[in-house]
């Protein structure tokens, strides 16, 4: 990509502003602190393996990062388009997450709403509140913001999000937790970079995490199997 000299009007040429050099100070602090937080956050709650201390952490970050963020304003500019555009990818990808997750693993296939239908429904209506929201402000909406002139190119930050919020889930001590949430990471801190909305990385997120709950793959992401076995 070429970019024009401040004034040039050279026809066929595309100008735009270069971001202002960080000093290598800040960016090695920048650096220090989203691995404390992003990998030491993540071992520290599993070497000490309270879930307790799990739920308080993330809701302790997630706050003061949401109070860091308020003067930050979103300004989508097709709030319906991408709302249309996360709803069609979801209607292509659920059928074959619910295909597969009833291939490799037909025992617990629906097993929480066909056991627990009461338990089913509180999940649906607390996860993506209690669970979802925090994650999202912190591994996107917070790291976008705080870290974009660490890492300055859309797709290392995006790469930067995927793998903080995959390495997040080693909590749960098996890979599929950690590939499954890799992959979804970068779909969605993707589509966090187009729009930078937390109200519509929120409702991606909690649509496929209650479809993960509601089929059986919620075993995957339980810290009472995973720290008790």
């Amino acid at each position: 990509m070429i970019v024009c000299p401040s004034g040039s009007n050279s026809e066929g040429v595309l100008s735009m502003p270069v971001r202002p050099t960080v000093p290598l100070g800040r960016r090695l602090y920048l650096g220090a602190e989203f691995l404390t937080l992003h990998g030491g956050g993540p071992l520290l709650i599993l070497f000490v393996r309270r879930a307790g201390l799990l739920f308080g952490l993330l809701w302790i970050a997630a706050l003061l990062a949401f109070l860091s963020l308020r003067h930050q304003k979103s300004e989508v500019q097709d709030f319906s388009g991408e709302v249309r555009r996360i709803s069609l990818r979801f209607a292509v990808l659920a059928p074959l997450i619910i295909l597969l997750t009833w291939w490799v693993w037909p025992d617990v296939f629906l097993s929480l709403p066909k056991q627990r239908p009461l338990f089913w429904l509180l999940v649906m209506v607390l996860y993506p509140i209690l669970s979802v929201w925090p994650q999202e402000v912190l591994y996107r909406a917070f790291l976008f913001s705080r870290y974009d002139s660490l890492f300055r190119l859309a797709p290392v930050t995006i790469g930067a999000s995927a793998v903080a919020f995959g390495f997040a889930h080693i909590l749960f001590l098996n890979w599929i937790a950690v590939g499954m949430t890799l992959v979804g990471g970068a779909l969605f801190a993707s589509d966090y970079s187009r729009h930078r909305s937390l109200t519509l990385t929120c409702f991606e997120h909690s649509l496929y995490g209650c479809l993960i709950f509601t089929v059986g793959l919620g075993r995957f992401f339980y810290t009472g199997a995973a720290w008790h076995s």
